[in-house]
């Protein structure tokens, strides 16, 4: 689909939305580092499945190397039970495991972008509900042809929740819950 019919398609909101994630994503991948950028190419290449063929063969070709060679009466260059092998496939684990967390590192300082970006909209929408409500409740107090009643439920939500009210409401919950299972 050309950009033109998927511009037509999406409202401007929602575009700019995702043309806010994007830049996200975008300055995300521009702050890292030439190393960060390595390792994270490096990590998603161990990551494939194809790896997996590629390490075997490595393996089998090693030990069949030796085998071959101590059979034909050379020196293997790893006799078994292949102590070089070892060493090289403990320090790729090493090195894996080093790529890995580097790479997860980075993708959680993302995801704890995103998670900060996704709070901000919820108070922003909360906000906006209460607001909507707290209008709506004017406008019908307002409207003679309406019979004016008092409506608690509208009251209440047409405050905005208190974000830190709301988190002390949910470590009371999660606190009662561990002292329950201790």
């Amino acid at each position: 689909m050309a950009e033109d019919d998927r511009t037509a398609i999406l409202p401007a909101h929602i575009e700019g939305t995702v043309e806010a994630i994007a830049r996200l994503h975008a300055e995300h991948r521009k702050r890292a580092t030439t190393f960060q950028t390595l390792i994270e190419a490096t990590t998603g290449r161990v990551g494939r499945p194809s790896f997996i063929g590629w390490l075997s063969v490595a393996v089998v070709g090693w030990v069949g190397l030796n085998l071959v060679l101590s059979w034909s009466g050379h020196a293997p260059f790893d006799e078994a039970p292949f102590a070089w092998l070892e060493l090289v496939a403990s320090l790729l684990a090493l090195y894996v495991t080093v790529m890995i967390l580097t790479t997860q590192r980075r993708d959680d300082q993302l995801a704890s972008h995103r998670d900060q970006l996704t709070l901000e909209l919820a108070i922003l929408a909360d906000r906006k509900s209460a607001k909507i409500i707290e209008l709506l409740e004017e406008l019908r107090r307002d409207m003679p042809s309406v019979r004016d009643r008092l409506d608690y439920e509208a009251v209440s939500m047409s405050s905005p929740a208190d974000p830190q009210a709301v988190l002390d409401a949910i470590q009371d919950s999660h606190d009662d819950l561990s002292a329950g299972t201790g």
